[in-house]
């Protein structure tokens, strides 16, 4: 926090996806290092698990504004907010509630998850693209998933956004290097928010045992990961798709 490669002071962030545990310590863990930083999200009040973004909001260091980041005009609305152009684009917004084995995966909902995981990623690199180039320094910073990595048994929508997560945040790092551009993507492990929940007890307790540390991980162990890769401590740090994810990758017995 006291290297100044790791002050963000002045930066604008957008965060999509803010008002769920993960998002809102994203959220807050930028904010505490100094940026000005904007919620994107369908909601504009805090979901429970999130009393450090309830503070924030409070205090007028996050910001809050409605936005589903798959309609296009509202992401470009809202990325370019009374903040200013943001500098830093951390998508966090996504699903991980449809879960069917591939007969029984819905259509509609195969379609919705397109549109949320992967297409609305799209939609907000695009809005703030523009100003990142001319500034000649920017910030992006995807949620991807183990299971875009690894494949995910009754998650074949959630599985292929998030490798497709992986696949566009290559592409950003790609194009994104001549202008002063880094685009990286998380891809994490089982994380104890509430979309942890979506799992049965038992199916959650296999994916415990399963990661090397015996455990979830927490959202404030993202965040670290996330601050980390926005500063200019992460300046020659891109097109990686990190893991965190407690070991759950590994061979495991």
């Amino acid at each position: 926090m006291n290297d100044p490669l790791f002050d963000l002071t002045g930066r604008v962030a957008v965060v999509t996806g803010g008002m769920g545990q993960l998002g809102a310590e994203l959220a807050v863990a930028l904010a505490t290092r100094g940026m000005r930083v904007a919620i994107l999200d369908v909601e504009t009040t805090p979901r429970a698990g999130a009393p450090g973004l309830v503070t924030a909001l409070e205090e007028g260091t996050v910001r809050a504004h409605a936005c589903d980041v798959t309609d296009r005009a509202q992401v470009e609305a809202a990325a370019n907010s009374e903040l200013g152009p943001a500098d830093i684009l951390v998508a966090n917004a996504g699903l991980l509630d449809h879960l069917a084995p591939l007969e029984g995966q819905s259509p509609e909902l195969w379609e919705r998850d397109l549109r949320v995981n992967l297409t609305g990623v799209f939609n907000c690199a695009q809005a703030v693209w523009p100003a990142m180039v001319e500034r000649g320094w920017g910030r992006i910073v995807t949620m991807s998933s183990v299971v875009g990595e690894l494949g995910g048994f009754g998650q074949a929508s959630y599985a292929a956004t998030k490798a497709g997560v992986i696949g566009l945040t290559k592409t950003l790092a790609l194009e994104g290097a001549r202008h002063g551009i880094t685009a990286n993507a998380i891809v994490a492990g089982i994380i104890g928010t509430e979309a942890f929940g979506f799992g049965s007890p038992e199916m959650n307790e296999r994916m415990v045992r399963r990661t090397a540390m015996r455990r979830p991980g927490t959202p404030e162990e993202i965040a670290g990961v996330v601050a980390f890769l926005c500063s200019d401590l992460a300046s020659y740090v891109t097109g990686a798709a990190v893991p965190v994810t407690g070991g759950i990758d590994l061979f495991t017995f």
